[in-house]
């Protein structure tokens, strides 16, 4: 099995394919609302202290990959220790077997003390290893953890070689060598006998300096990636987590994926959409509320205001420490999305028999409490059981609110 290869140079393939399956992460809020694909690629761009590793963390932990590279470039020497001491007291399930994450994760140590020209070749090293995995037929996922640190070796190199330097002191070519780095991604026909399908999905972190966007790094970046997982510094110092903006962040792959939903969930892109139209319209509302207050709103605009409080603080929003909530598979997202949508229909029709906003919140404040309660439901417990108390929640709904229509 072993044999050398140059890490600069990608392994060759049979054919490229498109990818069509997706790359779940077990954070609600990316794969509901910018999901990837196995053998796409991402980007994190965010400052300090917005949760790109912990990010990174749990996609290691807890993606639908087979394989986990996990390259530490150029950050802090704790977070490789801290994953080396992590990782093996957690399991995932395997065929129905138990088995320890470590077995399923490489880990490439280059921290901040290390030589630069050592950090300059970690991320080829990282994308060759997963491109051997691939080529067994497995999907690979690698986190590049910062690809800041990266391009920050690359100018120290390139100053000290006499080259013309461009933007910032990065050297000209910056933008092609990212770019060389993000189309090693992609989903393959492997060389060789039996045909072998496996995929590569790189998934990197970018630290701009001061959380800027238009740093060279981030902007390259962002011209070459499909999904962008923007994080903003001030839902990270509210204690949102994770601490993704809504309105920045996009996916392009939500087309390529729709075969898939529709096979799978048929109702979930619609469902995606509306959550994500309730919590652009709050925005534009919650400028309005600022001049002149939430008493000059219609009702309607009031159930849109509570829906997208509630779906920023229990759909958004996930703790990553505890066992209900750090990794949430897709069927859970989907009855989440369901119920408070549907919440969000009948209050809708509520208003609309003539009955006050006001009245049919309280009439169904246990209702709410008990939508805010869905996340709590452990995983672990299983589809068919979990899917049950949320189709009993459903049908309360329902119920409670034709009887307040009733009076």
């Amino acid at each position: 099995m072993m044999h050398e290869w140059p890490v600069r140079v990608p392994r060759p393939v049979t054919d490229k394919l498109s990818s069509q399956e997706p790359f779940v992460v077990g954070q609600r809020v990316l794969d509901a609302l910018f999901p990837g694909v196995q053998g796409g690629t991402v980007c994190i761009p965010g400052a300090f202290g917005c949760g790109k590793t912990v990010i990174s963390q749990s996609v290691s932990k807890f993606s639908n990959s087979d394989i986990i590279v996990y390259v530490g470039c150029g950050e802090r020497g704790n977070e490789m220790a801290e994953v080396l001491m992590d990782f093996p007291e957690l399991t995932i399930d395997v065929e129905g077997r138990k088995e320890p994450i470590m077995k399923r994760t490489c880990l490439i140590a280059n921290t901040s003390n290390m030589p630069v020209a050592a950090r300059e070749a970690s991320i080829y090293t990282g994308i060759t290893v997963a491109e051997y995995f691939r080529d067994q037929g497995k999907n690979v996922a690698m986190m590049a953890d910062s690809t800041s640190r990266w391009a920050e070796a690359l100018r120290e190199i390139s100053g000290r070689l006499g080259e013309m330097p461009a933007d910032q002191g990065f050297p000209a070519y910056l933008g092609a060598k990212l770019a060389s780095f993000y189309e090693r991604a992609g989903r393959v026909i492997s060389m060789g006998s039996p045909e072998r399908k496996g995929s590569v999905s790189i998934v990197g972190a970018v630290s701009p300096p001061g959380g800027d966007f238009s740093d060279p790094v981030t902007s390259s970046t962002l011209g070459i990636v499909q999904v962008f997982w923007g994080l903003d510094k001030k839902l990270a110092q509210r204690k949102h987590f994770p601490s993704i903006n809504t309105s920045q962040s996009y996916s392009k792959y939500t087309t390529t994926l729709e075969p898939f939903y529709q096979r799978e969930m048929p109702e979930f892109p619609r469902m995606a959409a509306r959550v994500k139209e309730i919590l652009s319209t709050s925005e534009d509302l919650d400028q309005v509320v600022q001049l002149v207050g939430k008493s000059a709103l219609g009702d309607g605009d009031k159930i849109t205001l509570d829906v997208a409080t509630l779906l920023k603080e229990d759909f958004l929003q996930q703790n990553g420490y505890s066992d209900y909530d750090q990794y949430c598979p897709l069927w859970k997202t989907a009855w989440m999305m369901r119920c408070m949508m549907g919440f969000h229909d009948e209050a809708q029709k509520a208003i609309g028999t003539g009955q006050a906003w006001a009245k049919v919140r309280d009439a169904t404040a246990d209702i709410q409490t008990r939508l805010r309660s869905m996340k709590f439901e452990i995983p672990e417990d299983g589809e068919e059981k979990v899917g049950k108390k949320y189709e009993e929640l459903e049908k309360e709904m329902q119920e409670k609110f034709a009887s307040v229509m009733d009076e």
